[in-house]
C-alpha cells in the first residue's frame, strides 16, 4: 500500500440505484493502516483530542482501541464502490449506562466531504438500535463550522461549552458541546446521499444544502461567530 491508496473491487462512479456506503469494522491491517496515516494529517488531528491533547494518534493506540468495547470504528466507503473514504466513530461507550462519550469523524478523501453527515447518522443508528445507547454526546471546537453544521444537521442538542480547552497552533479555542437522544435521531437516508453526490464542496465535512437549525433549548452559539 503506498499513500492512501487501498486495492477496491471497482472504480467509483455515481450512479442512481449504486449500493449504499458500507461501515466496514477496522479489523483488517491494511484499514487500520490506512485509518492511521489519515489520523496522523495535521489537517485532521488539529481537530481531535483522545484525552492527552493535539496530536497525531500512534498506529499502536490506534490497534488498542479497534479491540477495545469503549471504541466502536468504522470506515465508511463512498455509496457508490467499496473505496474507503473516512473514519466514524463513537468513543468512552459505557453499556452500563447506555451512553457514549464521544463521537467524532475524519474524512480522508476530501472530494466525499458531503457523505459525511451519511456515515454519521449510519453509525449512530448502530449504536442506538444495536448497542441499546439512549444518549451520544459530541463536541467540537468553535471555529469548525463545518462540523457544527453536521452535527446541527443530525439533530444534536447543544448544551453548553468549555472556554479555552482546545489548542491550535498555540492558541486557544472553546469545545462547544452537544448531545443526542435515541428518540431524536433520524437517520439520513441514502437517496438524499445520491442527489448529493455531485454537488462541489469547500469544505471537507459540510454536507451539501444544509442550513443549520438553532439549538432546540436555549441559545445556541451563532455559526458566524468565528
Amino acid at each position: 500500500m503506498h499513500g492512501d491508496t487501498i486495492h477496491v473491487l471497482r472504480q467509483c462512479s455515481p450512479a442512481l440505484g449504486d449500493p449504499p456506503m458500507k461501515l466496514v469494522p477496522l479489523d483488517k491491517p491494511d484499514l487500520i493502516d490506512l485509518a492511521s496515516q489519515w489520523l496522523g494529517r495535521e489537517e485532521n488531528y488539529k481537530w481531535l483530542d483522545f484525552g492527552d491533547g493535539v496530536h497525531p494518534l500512534s498506529l499502536v493506540s490506534l490497534r488498542i482501541m479497534a479491540q477495545r468495547d469503549l471504541h466502536v470504528l468504522r470506515m465508511f466507503t463512498a455509496h457508490d464502490c467499496d473505496l474507503p473514504i473516512g473514519i466514524v466513530a463513537l468513543s468512552d461507550i459505557r453499556r452500563q449506562w447506555k451512553t457514549a462519550g464521544s463521537l467524532w469523524a475524519v474524512l480522508g478523501r476530501k472530494r466525499y466531504g458531503g457523505l459525511t453527515a451519511r456515515a454519521v447518522s449510519q453509525l449512530l443508528t448502530f449504536g442506538f438500535v444495536e448497542l441499546g445507547l439512549e444518549a451520544v454526546s459530541a463536541w467540537t471546537v468553535e471555529c469548525n463550522v463545518a462540523s457544527r453544521r453536521v452535527l446541527e444537521q443530525l439533530g444534536f442538542r447543544y448544551v453548553g461549552r468549555q472556554r479555552r480547552r482546545h489548542w491550535i497552533d498555540g492558541r486557544p479555542h472553546d469545545r462547544l458541546l452537544y448531545d443526542l437522544l435515541a428518540t431524536e435521531h433520524h437517520e439520513i437516508p441514502d437517496f438524499y446521499v445520491h442527489r448529493a453526490a455531485g454537488v462541489s464542496l469547500a469544505t471537507p465535512h459540510l454536507a451539501p444544502r444544509t442550513v443549520a437549525r438553532r439549538p432546540r433549548d436555549g441559545r445556541g452559539p451563532p455559526l458566524d461567530a468565528a
